[in-house]
Order: structure tokens, then C-alpha cells, then sequence
């Protein structure tokens, strides 16, 4: 099956980044857009407590759950934004990895962003995706 997100990049910006720095998906492609995916386990309580990479874990498992539930996988993912509980790069950049990872060679535009707090209690990581799926 042919991808549906287009990803792009551009010769005239820096290659450093990890990911492509825009995307498309075709006219006929219908949009999913995800709440952000938290890590939070099945009975509601947080995961990986104090553990920035196990809470992104977490959080991109219950995005491929949500996703799935919508016909869509992190192959239809076209952006996302990565909220982190942390005035600290490296926090940062621990979380990033794990979802830079998940996404493999699909590298879609994505914004990475330390906060102040967030919604849950001992909540350090949410990830915000939207996707383009096309309907058999």
C-alpha cells in the first residue's frame, strides 16, 4: 500500500534536524486528529513515574492504540508535537529519542517542546499527533 503522507525537505535548510520539515497527505485522505497521547496505564494511573524515556514509551504505545482505533498507524502520522515537563534539554532530548525512534524512517515534521507542567499527576511526557488515512 503507497504511503499517504508525503514527507518534505528542503536543500536550503540544515539536515541536523531529525525529521522532515513539512508534509502532505492527498486531497481524498481523511484527517485524524489525536488528543495528546498520555502515559498512563490502563486502570488510569501514570507509568515510569520519574522516567522521561518510560513515559515516552508509554505515551507513543497509547498513540499506536488511539491510532489503530481510527484505522490509522504512525505510518499515517503526517506531524506531531512532543510536550515535555522540563526546563532541561537533556530531559528533552531523552524523550524525543524514544519517539524519534518509534517513528523510524517516517521522520514527520514535528515540534519538541519543554513545559512547565502537565494534566496528570507525576505526568512527564504528551505527545499531540495528527494523521491522513485513506479509506478503502
Amino acid at each position: 500500500m503507497p504511503r499517504t503522507v508525503t514527507l518534505i525537505r528542503s536543500a536550503s535548510l540544515s539536515d541536523v534536524a531529525e525529521y522532515a520539515y513539512a508534509a502532505t497527505a492527498p486531497a481524498d485522505s481523511r484527517l485524524v486528529f489525536l488528543a495528546g497521547a498520555c502515559p498512563l496505564n490502563d486502570d488510569g494511573s501514570t507509568a515510569a513515574i520519574g522516567d522521561y524515556a518510560g513515559q515516552a514509551a508509554k505515551a507513543v504505545e497509547n498513540m499506536e492504540t488511539a491510532l489503530a482505533a481510527a484505522g490509522a498507524t504512525l505510518q499515517d502520522v503526517i506531524s506531531t508535537r512532543v510536550l515535555v515537563a522540563s526546563a532541561r534539554r537533556e530531559d528533552l532530548v531523552t524523550a524525543w529519542k524514544v519517539v524519534r525512534d518509534a517513528f523510524s524512517d517516517h521522520d514527520v515534521p514535528s515540534t519538541l517542546l519543554g513545559v512547565t507542567v502537565l494534566g496528570y499527576e507525576n505526568q512527564l511526557v504528551e505527545i499531540e499527533a495528527v494523521a491522513a488515512v485513506l479509506d478503502s
